[in-house]
C-alpha cells in the first residue's frame, strides 16, 4: 500500500465535524473524549458473531494441545502483550500457553515503530517460537495492513495454524489472510490518526473477550469466580480466600484453613468443601478427571459418594 492509499484508511481520516481541540477547555475536552468513547462498545457489538467464531477456534486449538499467539506492532502489539501477560496470574495458565509476539521485541517502554514494516519479521518471530499446526495466531492491527502482522498471518497459514485477524477497518488486508476476521470500524479518532484511542479501546475489548471467554470455556471459571487464579501475594491470597468463601458459603477461617491444605489451590479447596472430597489428593484427582472443571469435578464427586 502506497502513501496515498494509506491516507484513505478509515483509521487515518479526519472527522469533518471535529472541533478545534486546542481551543477547548479541559472540561470540554474530557467531555468530548468521553462521548467519542461511548460509541466503541456498540461497534464491537456488531461483530459478536465473528468474535464467537474466533473463540471457538482458540478453544479448539488449546484443547488440542496448541497455543495462542497474539501478533502486533505499536499500540496493537502492546495490547496483545498486556492480554497475554494477564493470563497466567488471572487464569493460572502456563507462561507459554498465551504468548505475545511484537514487532521490535516485547519492550513496553520504548517503541520500535520501524520494525512493523518488515513483513518477514512476523514470519521469523513465529518460526522462532516453533509455531505448529496445532496453534492459533491472532493478528492485531488497527489499520488492518501492518506488514509485520500480514507476514505473520501468511506464515501461520503456510504452517497450517488457525488464524484470526483483529482490525478497525472494513475489508482489511489482514482479514483477507485469516480464517476469521474481526473488523471493528470505529471511525475517525479524536486526535486524527492516534489509533491508541477509539481503535485501541475497541481492540482491548475484543481481546478481553477472546481470552476471557476462552478461559471460561476451558473451565478456568466457576460461576463467575476466577478459580484458577494464582495467590502470589497478600492481596491475592485474601482474594483466593474470598473466592472460596463465595463459592462454598464457609466462614473465612474455614476457607483459609482449606487453602492451606491445598497449597493455595482454589479449585481443589472448593471441591474439598463442596464435593465433599476427603482430602486434597482426592479433590485433585477429581479435577484431573474433569479436565479442570470444578462443576464437572463436583458431579463426579456426587457420583462417587
Amino acid at each position: 500500500m502506497n502513501a496515498h492509499e494509506t491516507d484513505r484508511l478509515e483509521t487515518e481520516t479526519r472527522d469533518p465535524q471535529a472541533p478545534e481541540l486546542d481551543l477547548m477547555s479541559t472540561a470540554d475536552l474530557v467531555r468530548y473524549m468521553n462521548e467519542a468513547d461511548r460509541s466503541v462498545p456498540g461497534h464491537v457489538g456488531e461483530r459478536l458473531p465473528d468474535i464467537v467464531a474466533a473463540v471457538n477456534v482458540i478453544v479448539e486449538a488449546i484443547r488440542g494441545g496448541g497455543r495462542l499467539f497474539y501478533v502486533g506492532a505499536g499500540t496493537s502489539g502492546r495490547l496483545g502483550l498486556l492480554d497475554a501477560y494477564e493470563c497466567p496470574p488471572t487464569f493460572g495458565t502456563p507462561p507459554d500457553l498465551v504468548q505475545a509476539v511484537m514487532a521490535g521485541g516485547s519492550g513496553m517502554l520504548q517503541a520500535d515503530e520501524a520494525a512493523e514494516d518488515r513483513a518477514e519479521g512476523g514470519a521469523e518471530d513465529l518460526e522462532a517460537r516453533g509455531l505448529s499446526p496445532r496453534d492459533v495466531v491472532v493478528g492485531i492491527a488497527a489499520s488492518g495492513r501492518t506488514p509485520y502482522v500480514a507476514g505473520a498471518l501468511r506464515y501461520a497459514r503456510k504452517v497450517g495454524a488457525a488464524t484470526v485477524a483483529v482490525s478497525c477497518v472494513r475489508g482489511s488486508l489482514i482479514g483477507s489472510l485469516a480464517d476469521t476476521a474481526i473488523e471493528v470500524p470505529v471511525g475517525p479518532e479524536v486526535v486524527t490518526g492516534s489509533t491508541r484511542l477509539k481503535a485501541g479501546t475497541a481492540q482491548k475489548l475484543v481481546l478481553n473477550m477472546l481470552s476471557t471467554v476462552t478461559m471460561i470455556r476451558l473451565g478456568k471459571v466457576y460461576g463467575n469466580l476466577m478459580v484458577d487464579m494464582q495467590p502470589t501475594n497478600g492481596k491475592l491470597q485474601r482474594r483466593a480466600e474470598r473466592i472460596v468463601e463465595m463459592a462454598t458459603g464457609v466462614k473465612p477461617e474455614a476457607a483459609a484453613h482449606t487453602l492451606r491444605q491445598t497449597g493455595g489451590d482454589v479449585k481443589t479447596a472448593i471441591v474439598m468443601l463442596l464435593g465433599p472430597a476427603p482430602d486434597a489428593g482426592q479433590a485433585s484427582r477429581l479435577l484431573r478427571q474433569a479436565g479442570g472443571s470444578v462443576r464437572e469435578a463436583l458431579r463426579l464427586a456426587r457420583e462417587e459418594a
